[in-house]
Formats: C-alpha cells, structure tokens, sequence
C-alpha cells in the first residue's frame, strides 16, 4: 500500500514554501517532461510504464521524473507488490501553474490538488 508522501491543501502554495522558478519553467518547456505529466495526471506510473506509454528511453525517463521532482511537479510514491517487490511510481501533483511577469520578475504559484481527496491513496499491485 502507498499513501502520498505529503499533505498539501487545495490552493495556491504558501509564500513559505518556495517555488525554483528556473526548476519549474525548464520542466514545462520540455516536451518529455510534459509528456510525463499528462501521463500521470489520471494515475501512479512507474519509470517503466512511463518509458513505455510516452515512448521515451528508461533512462531519459528517469532523468525527467527526476527534474519533475526537482521542480516539485509530481511526486514519488510507493507501489507496494504483493509479490513483495515494491517499485517507485510518479504522479502529478498539481492542478495549475500561474506565470506572472511584472518588470521583468517572473512569478510562478502551483496550485495543489485537495489533501482530502488525496488521503488514504493506496495502490497494490498483484505483480
């Protein structure tokens, strides 16, 4: 069984909670990575099934599930086998990003999808 690793609530993410701009922007203008995040909007994707559904190496799949990470664009979890082998899979974990520009600072404010709906998430696999 997995459960998401935190809790964030619906809205727009606290001043207290920093958001690498240059991490952000880099991710969406690649078209992998935004390949990945359409991937697992609906659900929880391993490495493999990702490289599998968007046509990308297992390598550069884990290079871009890491840059997502690092941009805190989709998040890891762990899918529990039944079997006993457990693998990481990656899910999106917003619901928008809003690019302001104001004098040439750029601004970006993630929205996060609602912890409730989220809590007591479990995947287990019959693998």
């Amino acid at each position: 069984m997995s459960a998401t690793n935190s809790t964030p609530k619906r809205g727009w993410l606290a001043d207290d909670h920093a958001v690498d701009t240059e991490a952000v922007l880099a991710a969406l203008d690649d078209t992998a990575c935004r390949a990945i995040l359409e991937a697992t909007s609906e659900e929880s994707l391993t490495a493999t099934e990702l490289s599998e559904q968007c046509e990308i190496p297992m390598s550069t799949a884990y290079r871009k599930v890491e840059k997502l990470t690092d941009a805190d664009l989709v998040e890891e979890r762990v899918r529990i086998n039944t079997s006993g082998k457990h693998a990481t899979e990656y899910r999106k974990c917003f619901d928008d990003v809003l690019v302001s520009v104001d004098g040439g600072d750029v601004t970006i404010e993630i929205t996060k999808p609602d912890a409730e709906a989220d809590a007591g998430t479990y995947a287990v696999a019959d693998d």
